[in-house]
């Protein structure tokens, strides 16, 4: 199939429309400070003001607040709502499978960057089948509604790891900040690298899962390392950006332009993506209890960024030769099905899987009613049953 612009791509950054080739509609307010006669000194950019949490104490609101620019704020931020957010009225909280051992812990990676870290083991006494390495989506963390997924793949006799990439979650480093996305995967290959080296999963089978821009890093992982995966799945991947949702050539220049003169500038276009993303309104009231998500519009560099590793994902991806799952919701309008339809039709894999589901919205994986999470959970189990037994 040739790529073709019936392709509509929507990325977890979506471009706001531009009514002139030349002029940026930008979604903040902006005051110049200082102005010389032919140029600006400088400018300050006002961040999203965040809406108060419902339902919780004005103390654990004022903390919600906090500046979560750095990592220690972000883990204070997170360790004062733990509590809160394991009596979420979620079946991924209300229903975890118990006896599940869980570990977590800070590595300092190769870049000097302290990262965090989280796995969760089968039951005492239950045999492991394989490892599951999980790579999370734009402005996320593995410490949400992830918990209850790892959880539920655990119970069903797998190892399964995580970690937040620099500049997410509970890891060191500007937040929602990506300067390289190459060298973001590789932080996540040598982290993953350490954790197949361990005696509980050495000689196992090893998976790696990719929700939304993980399924990006995930597949950039691949195509780093063909040979060291059992199996590549995809849940909403962001793979490919067709050229008529991009601005126009002369706004890619100037985005190209600021990105390297104020690269951590909060500037690049983005619109509230909580109704496209959870299908259930009762399961998208609770997204904003994910208190560490980086909510905000993209850094300039960080949206150059997702634009470049997509492009290099399009143009390689009849490489991609893993046994490979894709899911994805029909009615996703976050990242599109028709471009998981492009891979599973060019990749090379011999061994693919596609799964739509109808009506599906972005987040099938906690997103959707009770009885579609766990099905999509049961899917993967399945799916990973069936290569751990040939």
């Amino acid at each position: 199939m040739e790529l073709s612009s019936s392709f509509r791509f929507r990325s977890q950054i979506p471009i706001s429309p531009i009514n002139h080739p030349l002029k940026i509609q930008l979604p903040f307010s902006t005051t110049k400070l200082k102005t010389t006669r032919n140029r600006t000194t400088s400018l300050t950019v006002s961040a999203k003001k965040k809406t108060p949490i419902e339902g919780v104490s004005d103390e654990l609101n004022a903390i919600a607040s906090y500046n979560l620019d750095f990592a220690y704020t972000r883990r204070r931020v997170r360790a004062a709502f733990a509590e809160v957010q394991q009596k979420l009225d979620h079946c991924l909280f209300k229903n975890a499978p118990a006896g599940i051992r869980t570990e977590e812990w800070y590595e300092r990676n190769s870049r000097g960057l302290e990262i965090f870290c989280k796995s969760w083991m089968p039951a005492s006494g239950v045999p492991i089948k394989a490892s599951v390495f999980f790579c999370h989506g734009y402005g996320d963390t593995c410490t949400f509604f992830f918990e209850g997924i790892a959880r539920r793949i655990a119970a069903s006799g797998y190892g399964v790891y995580a970690m937040d990439y620099p500049g997410f979650g509970l890891s060191e480093g500007l937040h929602g900040y990506i300067p390289n996305f190459d060298n973001l995967v590789d932080d996540v290959i040598e982290h993953y690298t350490k954790i197949k080296a361990r005696p509980e999963v050495r000689r196992l089978p090893r998976f790696i899962l990719g929700q939304s821009m993980g399924g990006a890093v995930t597949l950039k992982v691949h195509l780093k390392e063909p040979n060291n995966w059992d199996g590549v799945m995809l849940v909403a991947p962001m793979c490919k950006i067709a050229d008529e949702v991009l601005p126009p050539d002369a706004v890619m220049k100037v985005l190209t332009c600021l990105s390297k003169v104020m690269p951590k500038a909060k500037l690049f276009p983005n619109q509230d993506l909580a109704e496209l993303a959870f299908r259930e309104p009762s399961k998208r009231k609770l997204a904003v209890y994910n208190v560490i998500c980086y909510d905000d519009n993209p850094r300039l560099k960080t949206g150059m960024e997702l634009i470049r590793a997509t492009k290099e994902i399009e143009s390689q991806v009849k490489k991609v030769s893993a046994p490979l799952l894709i899911m994805h919701g029909a009615e996703d309008k976050v990242t599109d099905p028709l471009v998981s339809q492009f891979l599973y039709e060019n990749a090379s894999s011999k061994d693919k899987t596609l799964k739509l589901y109808e009506g599906g919205y972005h987040c099938i994986l906690e997103g959707e009613t009770d009885d579609r999470i766990f099905a999509v959970h049961d899917d993967i189990v399945s799916w990973l049953d069936l290569r751990v037994k040939s």
